[in-house]
């Protein structure tokens, strides 16, 4: 089945006192040895089998962007990775113009964590922001992980990148960040939750209102294997036992309490439930 990176129209609806409507920054290419780092053969088919690249190798991990209204903010959560990453990301302001809003709408961006896919999109072509009218909210701990001058010494050469890009893009927003914590509120009714594993200090969102809403980042990152597979390693987290750990609590959750999920990496809109399976768990989309 073909995906469209960007849609029109994009999907939009309520939760709480907050209107969401869902983006698409396009989609990643990730190594399948990455996405099911100690997984068997079978496993790697069955996550290859729904969410694979033509190219027989890789994962097409999709990059869904939410965009929050509530009252005079606008809020989005995560920025995509602008042109900066792999030709086939960086369509989130595309996609913006497609529904008709302006960077400059922008009041807030969350960044979930430091990651390019998610933060590199900070500057454009000239290393003007973006989103020049907002300010910006940032895991204390996360920020002082990625802005430590001797971080890309202290990784290997791939990752090494990955720390000087974050450390290009939270430079450029020094004077305008808001350094939050878990447990805080971005505005009423969005709670930072802290769900490190992934990178060091990385942060999900509970939406309130209705049955319940979180915007996952990267606890989950494939449909498939973090769902059926929720035990094996994902590559790039930084710390696996505790990022196994957290996915496995806010399924738990999410299941037992039938709250919805909001993946990042899903196919898009990436809005759905997590339901048991046997001793693990299935993905099913919000309809």
């Amino acid at each position: 089945m073909q995906i469209h990176e960007t849609t029109k129209p994009q999907l939009r609806f309520a939760n709480g006192e907050f209107d969401i409507t869902m983006f698409s920054d396009g989609f990643i290419q990730v190594h399948i040895d990455i996405v099911v780092a100690d997984g068997t053969d079978e496993q790697r088919e069955n996550v290859m089998a729904v969410t694979g690249d033509p190219d027989g190798k890789n994962v097409r991990s999709k990059a869904n962007i939410p965009l929050l209204k509530r009252g005079a903010d606008t809020i989005l959560v995560d920025i995509g990775a602008g042109s900066k990453y792999q030709p086939s990301d960086g369509k989130l302001l595309a996609d913006m113009a497609n529904a008709g809003i302006k960077p400059s709408e922008i009041t807030k961006v969350v960044i979930t964590h430091g990651h390019p896919d998610h933060l590199w999109a900070m500057l454009d072509s000239d290393s003007n922001l973006t989103f020049p009218n907002a300010t910006y909210y940032v895991n204390e701990a996360e920020w002082f992980y990625w802005t430590d001058p001797d971080l890309p010494n202290n990784l290997p050469h791939d990752f090494a990148e990955f720390a000087r890009g974050a450390q290009r893009d939270f430079a450029a927003v020094a004077d305008r960040v808001v350094l939050v914590h878990p447990g805080e509120d971005i505005v009423p009714g969005l709670r930072v939750l802290d769900t490190a594993g992934h990178t060091p200090a990385h942060i999900s969102l509970e939406v309130e209102g209705d049955d319940g809403l979180i915007i996952t980042g990267d606890v989950a990152t494939n449909q498939i294997a973090s769902f059926q597979f929720p035990k094996i390693r994902f590559g790039f987290d930084t710390d696996s036992d505790l990022a196994i750990t957290i996915r496995l609590k806010m399924l738990d959750r999410a299941a037992t309490d039938r709250i919805k999920l909001l993946g990042y990496h899903w196919a898009y809109p990436g809005l759905g439930y997590a339901e048991r399976n046997g001793g693990a768990y299935r993905y099913a989309p919000a309809q």
